[in-house]
């Protein structure tokens, strides 16, 4: 299974990535460059208002809108963090390491948040989930710093490792080293990606994320909030990144500065990969070159369809997503079991339904209506190919088993805004709307048109050139608006019809076949 990931800068200077299997399209995103408040960032923010009812705070961080914090992501040690904020603030200069710090006790899980914060304090945050719609960014006081292969928790204290480790002895072995090199009052989870990986990697990783940490509390010693301490990377490294631990097999970039950030990065952690990493300048473009366009025009509209002729249908309201599933041309073959047919054409549209759950990046409920099936067996193979296709998706996830009505339902975590390209095209007749001016007075406004050729230019001989469903209007009947026309002027104008043209569009020629222009 070949993986590729193309990098692309657009017009407007935003990066376009999509991540590609076997050619397919199964991530895209879109990196806007003035975004401010990304998943990641950390913040020195200020507690505006204590809300007792949903028991958390707004914070200021610099945004259009508050932020939200809840009591459950405060995390247990949040006095040792407040209390350590409150010590690098006012000490600027003279800052005491976090592993010299000696922690409180831990809040209670099921505490008040008036009994922690109070509005003016300062606080340290990282964003969980951006912006979306009308909602502020969400924060959480339990910073995580990822690497290559950990993730580094300051205040914490405790060592885990990826539920993903393949083997009990390797999981074990790779708690033992970090155990063994882990400062105090950090905690530090293992990723996938250290799943194998020697003392002096681990070593190495964990060292960048402690300067990091070090970064953090050296910017705020000198800040007033509301501030921006630490940016998360691009999304293009954050992507390449997370990615490292599923491996890719090239990187293509028509971008001169992303090109050289990747180059970088590689270079530092992942030296023997950097020969897959090309630059590439297309006069079309790099997405329409390598075919892109086309996939993201097919795959980002109301209805996706299948190859198989079936076809999804996907509707997104104020609370869930709903996909629902048809069989469109499929026709079951001759001797074949119907259910058979029907449970081809589910697991077809299973397989797809992981992919556009990616690549639009949906997020919260999402209901699934499948075709109905009589057998609880073919049910639960339509169910277990979901689970299947999902186990690719890096964002958490939950699926519960194929209803007796056809319905699965699935929760799936949502930190940044929805992933959403208009493939409509604008309708050159109603510009959108949907609505067109009516016959009648698109035939005054024409009639007003000849008024001014006719009467006052002395135009000799004219021609219209119509849409053809215009053109037939206009001639219908006896006596049709033509004959109407010729009484008037004791002319015939003569009335061609053009496909190219839209309904309303009108254009006009003389006796030479010179187009006449009234604008």
């Amino acid at each position: 299974m070949a993986n590729e990931l193309v990098v692309s800068s657009n017009s407007a200077g935003d990066l376009q990535i999509a991540m590609l299997t076997d050619r397919r399209l199964v991530e895209f995103h879109t990196e806007r460059q003035n975004s401010q408040f990304a998943v990641g960032d950390v913040f020195l923010g200020q507690v505006q208002r204590v809300l007792p009812s949903l028991n958390a705070v707004f914070v200021d961080i610099g945004s259009g809108k508050d932020a939200f914090l809840h009591y459950l992501d405060l995390g247990p040690q949040i006095r040792t963090q407040m209390r350590y904020v409150k010590s690098v603030i006012a000490s600027r200069s003279n800052i005491t390491p976090i592993s010299r710090i000696s922690p409180l006790e831990d809040i209670h899980k099921h505490g008040k948040m008036a009994d922690v914060l109070k509005p003016g304090q300062p606080v340290l945050v990282q964003i969980m989930k951006e912006p979306i719609s009308t909602k502020g960014p969400r924060v959480s006081c339990q910073l995580s710093l990822p690497g290559e292969y950990l993730i580094l928790m300051p205040f914490g204290s405790d060592v885990s490792v990826s539920r993903k480790f393949k083997s009990y002895e390797e999981k074990k072995r790779v708690k033992q080293l970090l155990e063994g090199i882990k400062p105090k009052n950090v905690g530090i989870i293992a990723r996938t990606a250290a799943e194998d990986r020697d003392f002096d990697k681990l070593k190495e990783d964990l060292q960048r994320l402690l300067e990091k940490w070090d970064w953090i509390v050296e910017a705020m010693a000198e800040a007033s909030p509301p501030r921006k301490l630490l940016s998360e990377m691009d999304r293009t490294t954050s992507i390449l990144r997370d990615m490292l631990s599923v491996g890719f097999d090239a990187i293509y970039t028509d971008d001169e500065r992303v090109y050289q950030d990747i180059k970088d990065y590689l270079q530092t952690n992942q030296p023997e990969n950097v020969k897959s990493l090309t630059m590439r300048r297309t006069r079309a473009g790099l997405f329409e070159s390598m075919g892109i366009d086309r996939q993201v025009k097919s795959l980002f509209g109301r209805q996706v369809n299948l190859p198989n002729g079936s076809y999804l249908v996907i509707e997104h309201t104020e609370a869930l997503h709903v996909i629902d599933v048809n069989s469109g041309s499929v026709r079951v073959g001759t001797g074949e079991d119907p259910e058979a047919g029907i449970l081809r054409i589910n697991l077809a549209a299973a397989e797809e339904v992981a992919r556009q759950l990616r690549l639009r990046d949906m997020g919260g409920i999402i209901v699934v209506d499948f075709i109905d099936q009589r057998h609880h067996e073919n049910r639960r193979k339509v169910y277990e190919k979901l689970v299947e296709e999902m186990a690719r998706d890096r964002a958490r996830h939950t699926i519960l088993p194929m209803s007796r009505f056809g319905l699965i339902e699935i929760t799936r975590q949502r930190v940044r805004p929805e992933v959403n390209i208009v493939t409509d095209e604008l309708c050159p007749s109603c510009n959108g709307t949907g609505k067109i001016q009516p016959s009648i007075v698109l035939v005054d406004s024409i009639s007003h048109n000849l008024d001014y050729l006719i009467q006052k230019n002395r135009v000799r001989k004219l021609k219209l050139l119509v849409n053809p469903f215009l053109a037939a209007y206009l001639k219908y009947g006896f006596p049709s608006q033509q004959h109407r026309w010729f009484f008037r002027y004791r002319k015939w104008i003569k009335i061609q019809g053009s496909q190219a043209l839209p309904f309303t569009t009108v254009r006009y020629f003389d006796e030479n076949d010179e187009e006449i222009r009234l604008d």
